[in-house]
């Protein structure tokens, strides 16, 4: 079965998966603050996958490793995966100020800088963030 199957279990050729941290109670509240935004709905076509899941398991391979992720993930309808910042950048574009922080992110300065600033919130969220509640765990 293609991976866009897998995903919907329905063929779409523009369907991407976001891969986040279903522990996390930062990564679970920025995947809810994404679907009230309506990233997630059909017209965005991007799904979300806990990372703990069978599911990320099966699709990230031998990315998967056990325990909690460093970084989220993007598998792209090709395939392609893509992780940390630039797995939320084609998300971006639809937020408020997205194209401006897309506009500033072409510099390499800024762009080494927002991959600094990922890196280290996502090495520090759970101490600054804590875990999320087991009811707020979604896939």
């Amino acid at each position: 079965m293609a991976f866009k199957e897998q995903i919907a279990g329905q063929p779409s050729t523009q369907v991407c998966l976001l891969v986040y941290d279903g522990e996390c109670r930062l990564c679970v509240s920025t995947k809810q603050k994404l679907e009230e935004l309506g990233i997630g709905q059909a017209e965005f076509d991007v799904r979300f996958l806990t990372y703990q899941s069978e599911a990320a398991k099966k699709l990230l391979g031998s990315n998967y490793r056990s325990g909690r992720p460093n970084v989220a993930f993007l598998i792209q309808p090709s395939g392609e995966l893509v992780q940390g910042l630039e797995a939320f950048l084609p998300l971006v574009s639809n937020l408020r100020g997205g194209k401006l922080l897309l506009w500033w992110l072409r510099f390499p300065s800024a762009k080494r800088l927002a991959e600094w600033g990922y890196r280290v919130v996502a090495r520090h969220r759970y101490r600054w963030f804590g875990e999320a509640k087991p009811s707020s765990r979604q896939n």
